[in-house]
């Protein structure tokens, strides 16, 4: 008897103990940081190419953006979703990410470049944003965001 517990015990540890060491489980909060991560990046590449079905394939119905520009408005009737707000430049640096369970907060700085028929186009502009994703009907989609100049010194 004491031998099948001490087997039993060296099964378990055998099991549980390469899980534990590798660090490699990772926790659903984890999971879900990895996935807005990557389509925050997402919406930058999609800005950047061009591609306004890709950005907006993570939008929901009434996302909503707070822009530079002082103006709230819906995002499918804003001037990136119009084309006429474009970029030579745009580089994301999330800070802090706010995971409670079904929304996700991130915050964090921009430093862009518009482009083409953009008002300051060419000029380099650091700004503070925060994007609001929520999971709906199983996918993240955005549904809110802010971004403001940071003044230039």
């Amino acid at each position: 008897m004491k031998t099948l517990k001490l087997l039993l015990l060296a099964a378990t540890c055998a099991l549980l103990v390469p899980c534990v060491a590798s660090g490699q489980v990772a926790t659903p909060d984890e999971a879900t940081e990895r996935a807005i991560r990557t389509l925050e990046q997402e919406q930058v590449d999609a800005l950047l190419q061009g591609d306004l079905e890709g950005l907006a394939r993570h939008w929901a119905d009434d996302y909503t953006v707070n822009n530079p520009r002082n103006e709230v408005g819906l995002a499918a009737e804003g001037p990136v979703r119009a084309g006429t707000r474009t970029y030579a430049s745009f580089v994301r640096d999330v800070e802090r990410m706010l995971i409670h369970g079904g929304t996700v907060i991130v915050m964090g700085g921009e430093t862009v470049v518009p482009s083409g028929r953009s008002p300051d186009a060419g000029q380099t502009t650091r700004r503070r944003f925060t994007d609001v994703w929520m999971m709906t009907g199983g996918r993240w989609l955005l549904v809110a965001r802010q971004a403001s100049v940071v003044c230039q010194d």
